[in-house]
């Protein structure tokens, strides 16, 4: 699988990357042999960048990210943390459900953008992790908390950049306008955008996306599903986290009937038109299980076909200026040429 240069950073990803949420009990109970299957599937189909956060599971995703990793060697692969929510031990409160995780509440989050707060988080992810190094740590979810995350948090994680303890730094967030101003305004690597470079949300084409071409900062594209809508649209499906409304959920059939006319999938869709945009390095996938991520391996690695990208720009299902695959201009001479694996040719993903 192709690699990826973060910004003018040494750290590489692959093109498709793990998300960890689901691992941490997102919405649903996640056993422990189930979450090391899904990590040793990744391995198998030639995913290398993992990507974590202390808020996924009050720290579960971290811990079985980890455990899940020894069995592999650590300078083969790319994990991210993420910093901002700090955990501290409470009473048992029941469950984490309130902030979508079905976990015993046995921590509680404190927001924490100071320059202690940063290194106390990173060092407890590290604890959890059982590694003595992650690659890429970005802020998380600074919406309301932008003084101290770029006066403090961004200064804090420069230093540790700078000293060599991380190779990579970001911010990572559901919005555009902060991660936008986190990429004209510091010198950030790479951003991780969740949910709004999607073929139901593409309002990162008109701010985050043209700034990181220009500045050369890689993005990171999350949420490709907006939260299981475009994977599985149906009566009850999420979007960014909630029940989806009634015309969203509509132009998500809308958008499978016109993939299946095509002969391809709505989830292949969906990553492909994620990772078509020449500022985008990674696509994460979210899964909980083994089958997804091999259902989510091979559909990245479908080809899709232009017939399909074309309806959608005359219908409008997509903006007439959405670069899709077969549009996508070049990437800047600059950009960093994708890197052999040795992954042996099968599980290697055709063009798109």
């Amino acid at each position: 699988m192709n690699r990826v240069r973060l910004g003018r950073s040494g750290v590489e990803v692959t093109a498709l990357g793990l998300g960890t949420a689901p691992l941490g009990g997102l919405y649903t109970d996640v056993g422990e042999e189930a979450a090391h299957a899904t990590v040793a599937a990744a391995w198998q189909r030639g995913l290398r960048y993992f990507d974590t956060a202390p808020h996924y599971g009050l720290g579960l995703a971290e811990r079985r990210l980890g455990q899940a990793l020894r069995a592999y060697p650590r300078d083969a692969c790319t994990v991210s943390t993420k910093v901002g929510r700090r955990l501290e031990p409470c009473e048992d409160g029941g469950d984490d459900l309130a902030h979508g995780f079905a976990v015993p509440a046995r921590h509680r989050r404190v927001w924490d953008f100071s320059a202690d707060g940063v290194r106390r988080t990173l060092e407890s992810s590290l604890e959890r992790l059982g590694l003595d190094r992650v690659d890429v740590v970005y802020l998380h979810d600074p919406d309301d908390h932008a003084e101290q995350a770029f006066n403090e948090g961004y200064t804090a994680l420069e230093r540790l950049r700078a000293e060599g303890v991380v190779g990579a730094i970001g911010a990572g967030m559901n919005q555009t306008a902060m991660l936008t101003r986190f990429v004209r305004d510091t010198d950030v690597d790479v951003v991780l955008c969740a949910g709004r470079f999607t073929l139901l949300d593409q309002s990162a084409l008109t701010d985050l996306l043209p700034a990181a071409r220009d500045r050369g900062t890689t993005v990171v594209v999350g949420g490709v599903f907006n939260s299981g809508l475009l994977a599985d649209p149906a009566p009850g499906a999420r979007y960014d986290y909630r029940a989806a409304p009634a015309a969203l959920l509509e132009r998500a059939l809308r958008l499978k009937e016109v993939a299946e006319r095509h002969g391809t999938t709505l989830r292949g869709a969906a990553l492909a038109f994620a990772a078509a945009h020449p500022a985008v390095g990674c696509v994460l996938l979210g899964a909980r299980s083994a089958a997804e991520v091999h259902d989510g391996a091979d559909r990245f690695a479908a080809p899709v076909p232009a017939a399909f990208w074309r309806e959608l720009k005359e219908t409008g299902l997509l903006p007439g200026d959405a670069p899709v695959p077969q549009e996508a201009g070049p990437l800047p001479a600059d950009a960093p040429e994708p890197q052999e694996t040795g992954l042996p040719p099968g599980d290697a993903p055709e063009p798109r």
